[in-house]
């Protein structure tokens, strides 16, 4: 699969602001659409993987350890 590879909970910002001002905006749902929310107004939308490809401006993957679930174990010395 060729394109930006998006993944649930991306931070991505598009080219052009939402009508409430806000433009930064958190991926929840990937598939032939991709499925954001806005961080200002907490709005979602759907845009179609190449709308939104061409849309946006920039994108802050997250973390793999934090995407799949998984979490650093405490160590003893803090415990």
């Amino acid at each position: 699969m060729s394109g930006t590879p998006f993944k649930v909970g991306d931070r991505i910002t598009l080219k052009k602001k939402h009508p409430c001002g806000g433009s930064d905006w958190e991926v929840y749902r990937i598939g032939a659409d991709i499925g954001m929310k806005c961080l200002t107004c907490e709005r979602r939308m759907m845009l179609s993987r190449r709308d939104a490809e061409r849309r946006t401006f920039a994108r802050e993957e997250t973390d793999d350890a934090t995407s799949n679930g998984e979490f650093d174990e405490p160590s003893e010395s803090s415990v």
